[in-house]
């Protein structure tokens, strides 16, 4: 179950990232359009995955981050079809929600930050809200949290015996930077 969760949660955040890279070099509206509904959409296909690996490994703060950051994806989805301006609002709250729950249920359940591990599952959750959130509204500034997120979340899966997802992370950071430059070199970002 382990091997299985691993690949289907990293292969699914890694394509993530290779159609978010994909639609920065897209020249065509149409094609910038397809890859970003991709892209949302294989996203949110690999989210049970890893929110089940940070529940077994009670990694409450990432593990609720994550589950939070569907309304984020879900509002990505529906910007990417519909364009900017026509997204639920009761989706930022859900998501926000969200961070304040997992957070609290990790002080609990740890009686406070008392480990290495809460400390990168803040940087995953940091990195993960701020890359969802800004790359919905179409902003270049999320692929910065991607990167956050993916170094942190590698550094805490590989501290956890996760080799594979953090492999799967390391190689995400790469098509992220791509992304990222090819945004900025288009002008668009």
């Amino acid at each position: 179950m382990d091997i299985l969760l691993q690949i289907w949660g990293g292969s699914s955040y890694l394509l993530n990232k290779i159609c978010f890279s994909r639609a920065e070099r897209s020249a065509a509206p149409e094609s910038n359009k397809a890859w970003r509904l991709r892209s949302w959409a294989i996203f949110l296909a690999g989210l049970p995955a890893w929110v089940t690996v940070f529940i077994l490994e009670h990694n409450w703060i990432a593990a609720a981050v994550e589950a939070g950051g569907a309304p984020a994806m879900l509002m990505g989805f529906i910007i990417a079809l519909r364009g900017h301006g026509r997204e639920p609002r009761w989706l930022d709250y859900m998501a926000r929600f969200s961070v304040v729950f997992g957070l609290a249920a990790s002080l609990y359940d740890f009686g406070g930050i008392t480990t290495l591990t809460q400390i990168y599952e803040l940087c995953v959750a940091a990195g993960f809200l701020i890359g969802t959130y800004f790359s919905a509204k179409d902003n270049v500034n999320g692929y910065f949290g991607f990167m956050l997120g993916n170094l942190s979340c590698a550094v805490l899966m590989g501290s956890q015996g996760y080799y594979i997802l953090m492999a799967q992370q390391l190689v995400s950071l790469i098509f992220v930077a791509d992304a990222y430059r090819a945004r900025r070199r288009a002008g668009r970002g």
